[in-house]
């Protein structure tokens, strides 16, 4: 199949989607997930050892988790799919906002808001519901292994007047402008870094970590806002945002971004302690390794 007819099955796929009622999507993605968690070996046996690894989990605990993290994965596969059909009043209804004194509050210094997230919940539909709530969003996002399922998730954030700037490219320039403008300037900051990450302790093993957020953050004197979405039982969703932090300058700049980072990165580790079910524990986040000295 080309790239092309790609794009247009899942854009066929979608339509198709978004004629079903709601009722229907989450036992849907519930069956999905079941079938992903049974076929998908390489990603099952690696989350489950990072899990235990990480989390310290009793086999069965660490099973029971990462089948719940699979089955609220492909719902939320099912939801993205759903996006064209929402509206901003259907949105309002299915994900509750808590908390949003804390992104006024710091959208109102004018210096734009570095956003601090990470791949927790059903990340898309956080982005769409900031926006319809009349907050600017803009996102840094890293390109998908296949560029036509980059261009169905770019189409449905624009939907909803999200921004989009790829990373890693000179698109990031335009990132900074819209930071400068005042916008909220979205981070996932859950990824491995690679060689240009600095490592940082994350659930006891040190992990390549982004210095985007503290490098915005300083470069603009931004407010860094966390936030996280999570799925409720009823399958609505819940977004927590959380009370600013900022990056402190000692004069040293080299140990400020560290400081800074290692912040950022607690308070993800502590939302994925609080909702192992709602992480992607398949991610490759230990994949670089510490150089030896």
């Amino acid at each position: 199949m080309s790239n092309e007819w790609q794009y247009h099955t899942w854009k066929l796929v979608s339509r198709f989607v978004c004629l079903l009622p709601r009722s229907v999507l989450l036992p849907c993605g519930k069956l999905l997930g079941r079938l992903y968690y049974r076929i998908a070996a390489k990603q099952r046996n690696r989350a489950l050892r990072q899990i235990k690894e990480r989390l310290g989990l009793t086999p069965e605990l660490a099973e029971a988790t990462i089948k719940s993290s699979f089955i609220k994965l492909a719902q939320t596969f099912i939801e993205v799919l759903y996006m064209p059909a929402l509206t901003k009043e259907t949105l309002a209804s299915y994900v509750t906002i808590e908390n949003r004194h804390y992104l006024a509050d710091a959208l109102a210094q004018q210096k734009g808001v570095v956003f601090l997230t990470a791949h927790i919940g059903n990340w898309e539909w956080f982005g769409a519901a900031l926006a319809m709530a009349g907050f600017p969003v803009a996102d840094i996002v890293k390109r998908q292994p296949n560029d036509q399922h980059t261009r169905l998730l770019n189409e449905n954030r624009q939907l909803f007047g999200i921004e989009i700037f790829a990373s890693g490219t000179s698109e990031i320039i335009g990132a900074a402008k819209a930071l400068k403008k005042g916008k909220l300037l979205a981070f996932f900051a859950d990824g491995d870094a690679g060689r240009d990450g600095i490592f940082i302790e994350f659930f006891g093993k040190q992990a390549s970590t982004h210095l985007g957020p503290a490098v915005f953050a300083r470069k603009f004197n931004s407010p860094v806002v966390p936030g996280f979405i999570t799925r409720n039982p009823d399958g609505t969703h819940r977004i927590q945002l959380q009370p600013p932090i900022y990056y402190e300058d000692t004069g040293n700049p080299d140990a400020d971004l560290y400081n800074l980072t290692e912040r950022s990165t607690k308070i993800i580790e502590s939302a994925i302690r609080t909702y192992p079910d709602e992480w992607v524990w398949f991610k490759k986040r230990w994949n670089t390794e510490v150089k030896s000295q």
